[in-house]
């Protein structure tokens, strides 16, 4: 479903190169693939081997760099962001890579992801003498590395990333090096390619598909990748641990054309659909699904049960982001402009409507509103995740726990507010199953919070509902 109607997004998207005298130029075709991670904020950080220099903006990758600017911004080597601001977490300040200079040189920083534990190192460092200049937990690693002592770089960046917990995937580069970390537990997307003698980082393949770059490998959780002129190489921070990927990435937030952690995305969705159809299937006449993201479940939900899948929801592309704001009622208005069904598929069809999700309850309502007035005579939704009855403290941008309708609620029961003549969720053993992780543990690789309450790390007290993030 749209993101920016329900109140589900995905928090960043980092993209970096090392090697190539184009670097910013690539960056930004890096960053406009990873668009979808984040609308609210971009920038670019570049180094000629003695100086960092940066553009960086609000808006969308195309309003932030302009082409007489991209002009004078060149280099070896970038690291670039997008980012979607959560509220009281926008303004400037907050817009990534975050740089910070001093007497022994510039630092800058890249992150997807949320710190958990972001306040209670943020008091501790005050009370060392730390000032932030931002409300963003990125920068409490800035201040952990430089007050590393005189120790190399990248035993100040080990030692900083020990003390961190959340999900994390990094980039940092100073004038003569550029490192790359995840999080112990793999908790978001990050993978390595090459672009002839260059080395390219992104959080989703499809970025490696659109600069020319090859896939290499996946960063491994608890790694951390040391690049410079003389080459690469891995060290280790923290000891392997079971994986603990984020599920949204599969079933909502990456493209259809990345492969997240060797798993194709698309077909991924597909076999949710699949899956979704042995346990909730439906005598229905037409299959649609709620573009874009829903569209990969849809066509395999209509593969499986042996009806036509249709287009019966269009999008309108061209809605400025005006209409991407955090208020209920812009939100709800916001459904109509940006989808309109397809009377000449629905009208006097039993239609399945499948989705990735239902967060509030309110869009959902209202699309199948829509399709009844369309002239649907029947509507029956199926969504290719479980009930999401929890909210993320991992950098995803979901309700708190009162205003997710999940938590409190009964499918029943929420079949009855959005109005459906049935409804169905997929299981959490089918949402496993049917994205097929290689890994043997109980959750195969998977984060499941969402869903299930079970959080991989411990959750502090004062990150109940984070406002601030990535």
């Amino acid at each position: 479903m749209l993101a920016e109607l329900k109140g589900l997004n995905e928090e960043c998207g980092i993209f970096g190169i090392w090697g190539h005298p184009d670097s910013a130029q690539i960056t930004y075709y890096g960053l406009h693939s990873l668009q979808h991670r984040g609308q609210e904020g971009a920038g670019i950080v570049v180094t000629d081997g003695e100086k960092l220099n940066t553009i960086k903006g609000t808006g969308l990758v195309t309003e932030v760099f302009k082409q007489e600017e991209m002009s004078g911004l060149y280099g070896k080597a970038a690291i670039g962001h997008v980012r979607y601001a959560t509220a009281g977490g926008g303004g400037y300040e907050n817009v990534q890579p975050l740089l910070f200079r001093s007497q022994s040189g510039g630092l800058a920083l890249a992150h997807n992801g949320n710190l958990v534990n972001a306040n209670a190192l943020k008091h501790q460092l005050e009370g060392q003498g730390s000032i932030f200049q931002t409300t963003s937990d990125t920068e409490v690693l800035a201040h952990l590395i430089k007050r590393g002592g005189n120790l190399p770089l990248n035993e100040r960046m080990k030692n900083a990333l020990s003390m961190l917990k959340g999900a994390y995937a990094f980039l940092v580069m100073t004038e003569d090096q550029m490192m790359i970390a995840l999080d112990p537990l793999g908790m978001r997307p990050l993978s390595l390619g090459r672009l002839g003698d260059a080395y390219v980082v992104a959080s989703e393949t499809c970025a490696f598909d659109v600069v020319g770059a090859t896939y290499e490998r996946e960063v491994e959780p608890g790694e951390l990748i040391i690049i410079s002129d003389e080459g690469i190489r891995s060290e280790r921070f923290s000891g392997f641990q079971s994986r603990a990927i984020c599920s949204m990435e599969y079933i909502y937030f990456a493209r259809p054309d990345s492969n997240v952690d060797r798993i194709n995305v698309h077909s991924a969705r597909k076999s949710l659909g699949r899956w979704l159809a042995l346990e909730a299937p439906a005598e229905a006449d037409v299959v649609t699904g709620v573009p874009d993201s829903s569209i990969s479940a849809a066509i395999g939900y209509a593969e499986a049960m042996g009806i036509p899948y249709e287009i019966g929801l269009i999008k309108n592309r061209y809605v400025g982001r005006t209409f991407i704001q955090p208020s209920q009622s812009l939100r709800e208005q916001g459904v109509k402009m940006k989808l309109s069904p397809v009377r000449g598929i629905v009208e006097g069809k039993r239609v399945v409507m499948v989705d990735d999700s239902i967060v509030r309850g309110t869009t959902s309502r209202r699309i199948v509103n829509m399709l009844r007035h369309a002239g649907a005579t029947e509507v029956h939704v199926r969504i290719s995740s479980p009930p999401i009855k929890n909210p993320c403290y991992y950098g995803i941008d979901t309700s708190t726990r009162e205003e997710l309708i999940a938590s409190s609620r009964s499918v029943e029961e929420i079949r009855q507010i959005i109005g459906a003549d049935s409804l169905s969720f997929i299981s959490n053993e089918g949402l496993l199953n049917a994205i097929g992780r290689p890994d043997q543990d109980e959750n195969k690789g998977q984060c499941l919070a969402c869903f299930t309450g079970k959080y991989p790390t411990e959750i502090y007290p004062d990150t109940l509902h984070p406002h601030e993030k990535c």
